[in-house]
């Protein structure tokens, strides 16, 4: 006889306990306990290992928020888990206000069933792989706040059915497959408050309808296809902030409705087909932080009522038809840090009046007709870091006061009408970095040594002048420097044996005719023995000379030197007495208002005053970042810290401590060997200092473009690595970093990477903002494309940094060389190699590829890695967690 099937165990619970409930108690109780099976069962579907049934009380599980009166669920948020498979039974979650599954793996279509979800309020399915349509069910979700599908692969048309969402405030859908055009209905959306598709397949014309969204915030619709014009109804929006219309095809003017939107803090509108000019009622925007619309057709003068607008960040103007000067009045915009008008039609001086702004960092008026000369006030503004003006009529000498733009990484004065010497004052300028290009001017004269101290620079370029003399010993020092071009010149002799120049094509060299060695197939016996013996005992008689003069010479700086040694200890003792004797008075010292050690045996070893006092000092600065200054700071019992000093503009830090100290005290307890975790902070007037262990072996930047130190690729790999796993871990945590470079590794005693500034990326928000653009975008050259419009860090956007720290470690590049042509930098020049008809293995190190077979086999799928890191489509990047993976897959076995 068969024994009757047993009942399941809910069954018998329910039956049990109708006994000893009300008809309304058991209803809920039987909603609960079927509520927990679900999420059983989706715990089971999605391998959420921690989601088990023994623990009964489900509202405790990761990632679930229960109401306060009932244990029904209301929020669900398994964002940033790595997770993947179907989760269709979410929909029987009939209670949810909040669903977050963004950050993970999801594939396929997005079900249908979540519109069942009818308390719905916020629903964020972002950065997944969904495909196909958006589902028209999700308009029954009549409670809807915030829907974000964005960085999926969805297609086909937005759905009318979405005009049922009255309640929508914020509608993300930017960085997909979509295409026919932005709906009409959008404008009936009266709460709308955010609205982004950017970075589809959206053509037509912007809806006039959006003007009729009083509350409209934020607009993005940058790299579609839409045309026509831009609707003067848009500025009718009395509270929109962010307008980004960049990469479309819209045509028309300006409108003069523009000055209407007073709280407009960014406008963004270049490479479109944009004619006229730019409307006066520019300045009624008081409120102006960014204005581009480069690559256009825009003409007239640039309108002088741009100088209202006094918190003007950025202006760029570049590759339009502008004509006559840049305005006088330019000089009140005391905000501005980047001026780019390349590429029009401008005449006359160079504006003295900009360069009284103290925050201008990048001026580039470059492919002009400026004419004039060089202005001996040039750098009066101390962030000056790009001065672009090549290829325009300057005149005039090279001013030595150019020597006192000390913080210039590029400086570009190429295609002018430049006379005179090149200064020696140049090597003062010991931060460039990029290029220095003088070419195709009417320079003469030497070379000056001084040149020699300019070893971070990669690009020089003095072709095309006047110059004669032989080319300097000294320049051995420019220990960077990759690209040179000292062609059609008057140089003469051997060219110094130094690998950049010998490793240059010879074409850098030709139309020199005295110059002999390598690259250039001269040889200097030859090019000697070919002059009359009056020319040979010149030569001899001139060697003599030499060897005399260059003695007294090395007399004489031995001489120097010591002095200069005895005036330097002097000096040091004095300020050292002066110091100690300034110990007596409290009133110099650093007032510590707050300060604490995490790690308990460590407090006794750890004076605040020691750390504060370190950082006044530039002796001790160690690094420069974008968001904070490293120093080394000794203490007196001998321990060595790490300080890192954080910039704040506006003192958000300071006029948030209890928070700031609240977030630095959690960040210390963060268990990963590849992040750099605070050890304490300290606080003195308006100054946060955050401690670390003290690093010996620098950063990764300065290991990989040390030339003196013998490359290995497994200590490469196995940073890179690093590296990527701790990226992987912020992630899971949805920390997102704000300034991903090889700067901000650093190496432990066992080149052992740790990632820095990890600090920051919780302390800020960028989405409210900074106080430059590059501290939005992260360090120069790591800056994924779609920053530049969207202006928010996003995971997809640290995975490309991340790939261009990859393709560093693989190159032995830096990630901007003027090597790599005009407008090209690591990730364009890698990508498009195969274009260029070069091999991988021809942009790989070949002091690491060459050595064996094994370790060739593994930087090509390291390199492989990296490509798929630096997409240009965020949504085609890998997860860090993925990133991983793969570069833990190419390591060969022993």
């Amino acid at each position: 006889m068969k024994a009757p099937p047993k009942m399941p165990f809910l069954s018998f619970l329910i039956i049990f306990l109708f006994g000893f409930l009300s008809s309304s108690q058991l209803v809920v109780t039987t909603r609960l306990l079927n509520e927990q099976a679900t999420l059983l069962a989706i715990g089971k579907e999605l391998k959420l290992s921690n989601w088990d049934g023994n623990n009964s009380n489900h509202c405790t599980w990761i990632g679930i928020s229960c109401y306060s009166n009932n244990s029904f669920v209301e929020k669900l948020d398994l964002s940033s888990h790595a997770l993947q498979g179907n989760i269709t039974l979410i929909s029987e979650l009939k209670s949810l206000k909040l669903l977050d599954l963004s950050n993970n793996f999801f594939n396929g279509k997005i079900p249908s069933v979540l519109g069942n979800l009818s308390e719905l309020e916020f629903l964020d399915l972002s950065f997944n792989n969904f495909g196909g349509s958006i589902p028209l069910e999700l308009g029954r979700l009549r409670n809807l706040k915030a829907l974000n599908l964005s960085n999926n692969l969805l297609m086909n048309v937005i759905p009318n059915e979405l005009e049922e969402l009255e309640k929508l405030e914020d509608l993300q859908l930017y960085t997909n497959r979509l295409n026919g055009s932005i709906p009409h209905w959008v404008g009936n959306l009266t709460h709308l408050r955010v609205f982004t598709a950017y970075e589809n397949e959206l053509s037509g014309v912007i809806p006039n309808t959006l003007g009729s969204v009083s509350e409209l915030e934020l607009l993005n619709l940058h790299s579609n296809q839409l045309e026509g014009t831009i609707p003067e109804s848009l500025f009718a929006m009395e509270k929109l902030e962010t307008l980004v219309l960049t990469q479309n095809r819209l045509t028309g003017n300006i409108p003069k409705s523009i000055g209407n939107c007073k709280v407009l803090s960014s406008i963004r509108i270049g490479n479109n087909n944009l004619i006229g000019g730019i409307p006066s009622e520019i300045g009624n925007i008081s409120s102006l932080n960014y204005f581009e619309a480069d690559n256009n057709n825009l003409s007239g003068e640039i309108v002088k009522e741009f100088s209202k607008c006094s918190n003007l960040t950025l202006l760029n103007l570049a590759s339009n038809g502008f004509v006559g000067t840049i305005p006088f009045e330019f000089g009140l915009l005391g905000s501005l840090q980047e001026l780019i008008v390349s590429g029009n039609n401008l005449f006359g001086e160079i504006p003295t009046s900009i360069l009284k702004g103290k925050n201008l960092n990048k001026l580039d008026l470059s492919n002009n007709t400026f004419n004039g000369t060089i202005p001996e006030n040039i750098c009066n503004t101390s962030r000056l870091q790009y001065l672009i003006l090549g290829q325009n009529s300057i005149k005039g000498e090279i001013p030595n006061e150019i020597g006192n733009c000390i913080k210039l990484l590029e400086l570009q004065l190429g295609s002018n009408y430049l006379t005179g010497t090149i200064p020696p004052e140049i090597g003062r300028i010991k931060n460039l970095q990029i290029a220095l290009n003088l070419s195709f001017n009417h320079l003469h004269g030497q070379l000056p040594e001084e040149l020699g101290r300019l070893d971070k620079l990669v690009s020089l370029d003095v072709s095309n002048n006047q110059l004669s003399g032989a080319i300097p010993l000294a320049l051995k020092g420019m220990q960077s420097l990759i690209e040179v071009n000292f062609s059609n010149n008057r140089f003469k002799g051997p060219i110094p044996f130094f690998v950049p120049f010998q490793k240059s094509s010879i074409s850098s060299f030709l139309g020199n005719k005295g110059l002999c060695g390598e690259p250039l197939n001269v040889s200097c016996e030859s090019l000697n023995s070919s002059g009359s013996d009056a020319y040979y005992h010149h030569k001899v008689s001139y060697k003599i000379v030499l060897v005399v003069f260059g003695t007294g010479l090395a007399v004489f700086a031995s001489v120097t030197v010591v002095v200069i040694l005895f005036m330097k200890r002097e000096r040091q003792e004095k300020a050292e007495q002066e110091a100690k004797a300034g110990n007596d008075d409290t009133s110099k010292k650093p007032v510590i208002s707050e300060g604490n050690v995490f790690i308990e045996n460590l407090k006794q070893a750890i004076d605040f005053e020691a750390v504060a006092t370190a950082t006044l000092k530039d002796s001790n600065k160690v690094n420069i970042g974008t968001f904070s200054t490293v120093y080394k700071a000794e203490m007196p019992s001998g321990m060595n810290l790490s300080v890192r000093r954080l910039k704040s503009m506006d003192k958000t830090l300071v006029h948030h401590r209890n928070k700031m100290i609240r977030e630095v005290e959690k960040l210390s307890k963060l268990s990963h060997e590849n992040l750099m975790k605070p050890i304490g902070y300290v606080v003195f007037e308006d100054i946060v200092l955050l401690l670390h262990h003290y690093c010996p072996n620098g950063t990764l930047s300065q290991f990989l473009h040390d030339h003196t130190k013998k490359p290995n690729w497994q200590t490469r790999l196995s940073i890179a690595i690093g590296v990527a796993e701790g990226l992987a871990f912020l992630h899971q945590l949805a920390i997102i970093h704000l300034d991903i470079s090889s700067s901000n590794v650093v190496l432990d005693s066992n080149y052992n990477p740790l990632v820095g500034e990890v600090e920051i990326s919780k302390l800020l928000d960028p989405s409210k903002g900074t106080a430059s653009i590059s501290a939005v975008a992260g360090s120069f050259g790591y800056i994924p494309p779609e920053y530049a419009y969207t202006m928010q860090v996003t995971a997809p956007g640290n995975v490309y940094s991340y790939g261009v720290v990859l393709l560093e470690i693989l190159t032995t590049r830096l990630p901007v060389d003027e090597s790599f042509g005009e407008g090209i930098d690591l990730v364009k020049w890698v990508h498009t190699a195969p274009a260029r008809g070069e091999t991988p293995e021809q942009i790989l190190d070949s002091r690491l590829s060459t050595v064996s077979f094994a370790w060739r086999k593994e930087m090509l799928a390291a390199l492989k890695v990296a490509l798929l890191c630096t997409e240009s489509t965020p949504a085609k990047r890998p997860k860090m967690k993925k990133v991983v993976e793969m570069l833990q897959e190419i390591i060969t076995p022993n």
